[in-house]
């Protein structure tokens, strides 16, 4: 009995997200491919910048033990 209620559960979910899917307002390709491209560039700006500020800070650092010591 309770398979059969969970069965029908989940092919009602698959029905109702169906339908919701349906629904939504997908992007261009031209869209898709603009934001992908946004998204790479900003991540690369984001890694370029993370990595300037680690080896600045690795450096410093280093200088300060020398200093230290």
């Amino acid at each position: 009995m309770q398979d059969n209620t969970y069965m029908s559960k989940l092919i009602n979910y698959l029905k109702v997200s169906y339908l919701e899917l349906k629904k939504v307002d997908w992007p261009s390709r031209k869209q898709a491919t603009h934001h992908t491209m946004l998204v790479i560039g900003i991540s690369l700006l984001f890694a370029i910048f993370f990595s300037f500020t680690d080896k600045t800070l690795e450096l410093g650092l280093k200088e300060l033990v020398v200093l230290l010591k």
